[in-house]
């Protein structure tokens, strides 16, 4: 028999959220839609009734919001199987350019923001849920978190910073919550809405050779291979099979860039391993805690 699951997803309004939310519902899922302009989704409001679909204004910036999406969740459901933590946009920069503000401003969105909807989110699969059956928490961050590209610097480090908080918080919990957490790393897709800012060129990375300038005229009016929709198809039948990996790279793109990752972390232990062999005390001292 049929057990629809219940869908929590942050930033609905365009790109994985919007896809996420569609294919979920598609599948006769449940979904608790969450974006600043809900008005956005009344196309989706008229197509499915109030059982299947729960629209809320939530600012994820703001504790408030975030708390009151949940209440509502456990008020209108009473339980809660997927939290789908995508909202958030890009800044693409140099980063000796890039206003402080808006870095600040995307942090408080890309990791401020998420990890306190990761944090309600733990709490409602622990305290809410029947316990034991837990929840799973799917992190949306990007292929740059692990291998950033120039120009995305400051991007690149709120998921970074998004991954280590999520890779952290895995370590922290119980096996017998069973709360799953999957960091999830899409490398280029192109989705239906504006998810990156781009800002004017800072005017001493000028030359078309430097790295910054090659990328902006690779990003200018690029039409992204990755598929959307495919993206929000996998990552269901992920979530349907039940078998969580700590990480989800999303695309060949996004695989060609782990794997680079990882060659270059090797290449740096081979290379600099021998300056680890004596750096021990004399005296002695409590053994490793890594």
């Amino acid at each position: 028999m049929f057990s629809p699951k219940v869908w929590f997803i942050t930033g609905t309004s365009s790109g994985f959220g919007r896809c996420m939310t569609e294919y979920a519902l598609s599948q006769g899922d449940i979904v608790v839609a969450t974006l600043r302009k809900p008005e956005v989704l009344s196309d989706l409001a008229a197509r499915y009734s109030a059982d299947k679909l729960l629209v809320l204004k939530v600012d994820v910036t703001k504790q408030e919001d975030i708390d009151h999406a949940f209440a509502r969740t456990r008020e209108v459901f009473g339980r809660l199987d997927v939290v789908f933590n995508n909202a958030g946009y890009g800044l693409f920069m140099e980063a000796e350019g890039t206003p402080i503000d808006k870095a600040r401003e995307m942090f408080e969105t890309n990791f401020w923001g998420s990890t306190n909807v990761s944090r309600a989110a733990v709490k409602f699969f622990r305290e809410v849920n029947e316990p034991g059956k837990g929840g799973i928490l799917l992190q949306v961050s990007s292929a740059v978190g692990l291998n950033p590209l120039p120009g995305l610097s400051y991007y690149a480090a709120t998921k970074n910073a998004l991954e280590g908080f999520s890779e952290g918080l895995a370590k922290e919990l119980p096996p017998s919550w069973n709360i799953k957490i999957c960091i999830i790393g899409p490398g280029a897709f192109h989705t239906n809405g504006i998810n990156g800012v781009v800002l004017p060129q800072h005017p001493v990375y000028a030359d078309e050779s430097f790295a910054t300038s090659v990328m902006r005229r690779t990003i200018d009016g690029a039409v992204l291979e990755g598929d959307a929709k495919k993206f929000a198809r996998t990552v269901y039948q992920v979530v349907q099979e039940e078998k969580i990996p700590q990480r989800l790279p999303m695309g060949l793109d996004a695989i060609e860039m782990l794997t680079a990752k990882i060659d270059s972390l090797k290449a740096t232990v081979a290379e600099t391993a021998g300056w680890s062999k004596d750096l021990k005390r004399e005296s002695g001292g409590v053994g490793p805690i890594i």
